[in-house]
């Protein structure tokens, strides 16, 4: 199980670049961990580094600037394209980020999201592009109950799209198995009239 999603209020880290692939989010050299844990140190690795060297910072990726903070990572379109590694959406989770906004989604990131607890939350291009013109003060409030997204500041909204099943499972922080194990009696309810 994960943390149950609903609603996120949170300032932003903007990264205003399209076409960001998973190899770009976490570099393959950094896939031979087996478990989830300790992958959000190295997101976007080679943009926030000189060399791959942690003493050299680069000042003007946002994840390095001090201005920006939060649990939601704004992007440019096409979000995600790539390979299909899962590791992705790990470096995402376990840096702090419960949901990602952009204008488009590659398919296989954001299953691999939903499926590790982080919300893929698509809007327009329009809004998206009104959310980076927004300060780093401002805070975005996402409502995954209502499917909105909503720039606090000057109060402008749009809405999302998102699969029920996996609404629920964010909703209830379930897993494939947890969501299974939740309508336990139902399935047994539903053998037992079968048999």
């Amino acid at each position: 199980m994960s943390k149950p999603l609903n609603i996120v209020k949170s300032r932003f880290v903007p990264i205003n670049i399209e076409n960001i692939d998973t190899d770009q989010i976490i570099p393959a050299r950094f896939l031979k961990a087996t478990t989830k844990d300790g992958f959000g140190k190295n997101l976007f690795r080679d943009w926030r580094y000189y060399n791959d060297d942690e003493s050299k910072t680069r000042a003007d990726f946002p994840l390095n600037m001090s201005q920006f903070d939060g649990e939601i990572l704004v992007a440019g379109k096409n979000f995600g394209c790539g390979s299909s590694r899962e590791h992705a959406a790990w470096s995402i989770l376990d840096a702090g980020f419960r949901v990602v906004i952009s204008s488009f989604f590659a398919d296989i990131f954001k299953n691999n999201a939903l499926n590790n607890g982080v919300l893929p939350v698509q809007v327009s291009e329009d809004f998206l592009q009104r959310i980076f013109l927004q300060d780093n003060n401002t805070e975005l409030t996402v409502d995954l109950e209502k499917q909105t997204i909503t720039i606090n500041s000057t109060g402008e909204s749009d809405s999302f799209d998102i699969n029920s099943y996996k609404k629920t499972c964010l909703l209830n922080g379930y897993d494939d198995i947890d969501y299974l194990i939740s309508i336990k009696e139902d399935i047994q309810q539903f053998e037992t009239q079968r048999a």
